[in-house]
């Protein structure tokens, strides 16, 4: 089990928040401003803190019975950023690539594994694992949001960390593979329109409209929310876990000789 009180403040660019009810809010930013990705290796060995950081605060939310619903939320007007390209490319070798597989698999599970009713709210653009949204039970968009995997095929990489299983799994298959293959931006009309999203709405009312909808689940008693959140989930889990795991193996092996070319 984790306690709030030893995790809540432990995080550079997470933040935390929750109510005495058991709502807790996790806002994604970078220097209080949109959250920016990151899981290049660095001189030290570590990866990216964003990376990282991610993989550390799922791990202790989805041990804490006591966050009853959550909501995730990114910052300002974009989600996840920045748009990538050759420089913001993951280089790195086996040992790398061995960390970023543990840590990343870990996290997808954990993020299905958080105990009670998920709300996303797509407060912008998501060009940088736009997945992290998708995992919950309910997704708010704004009204200007759209979805991207820009880190990926378009930036010469196999899309193995989740991201390539869990939107052809949610959105179609042949839709999904268009999307990887091409690059697609979609809006959150057409995400809304496939069934990604479940309500638009001005970047100023997400947060209220997702805080409505978590005092309306939270009247329920938290075994009926922590159940009906495992039922709901288990379809995903067993299809990540059928392909997580080739996926990032696909990824890493491209990635290490995509790392011997020149930026």
């Amino acid at each position: 089990m984790s306690n709030f009180t030893e995790y809540k403040d432990a995080f550079e660019t997470i933040k935390l928040e929750r109510s005495e009810s058991g709502i807790l809010q996790v806002t994604l930013h970078t220097n209080g401003g949109p959250w920016q990705w990151d899981a290049r290796a660095r001189a030290d060995g570590k990866t990216g803190i964003p990376f990282q950081e991610l993989g550390d605060a799922t791990n202790q939310i989805a041990r804490d019975p006591e966050n009853r619903v959550i909501i995730i939320t990114g910052t300002g007007d974009q989600f996840s950023g920045p748009i990538a390209n050759r420089s913001t490319m993951s280089r790195g070798d086996v040992k790398h690539w061995d960390k970023v597989q543990f840590i990343g698999s870990h996290t997808m599970m954990d993020l299905l594994d958080i105990p009670g009713p998920v709300i996303s709210c797509l407060n912008g653009p998501a060009y940088r694992h736009a997945e992290i949204a998708f995992i919950a039970d309910i997704v708010l968009a704004a009204d200007d949001a759209l979805i991207q995997d820009s880190a990926h095929f378009p930036n010469r990489m196999v899309p193995g960390d989740g991201i390539g299983v869990l939107f052809p799994h949610l959105m179609g298959s042949n839709r999904g593979r268009y999307f990887h293959l091409t690059g697609q931006k979609l809006s959150a009309a057409e995400l809304k329109e496939i069934g990604m999203v479940n309500e638009i709405m001005p970047r100023d009312r997400l947060l209220p409209r997702a805080r409505e909808l978590a005092e309306e689940l939270i009247k329920n008693n938290p075994y009926v929310l922590r159940y009906t959140r495992s039922l709901l989930t288990a379809p995903l889990k067993a299809v990540l876990r059928q392909h997580l795991d080739y996926g990032f193996a696909m990824e890493a092996l491209a990635a290490v000789e995509e790392s011997s070319r020149p930026l």
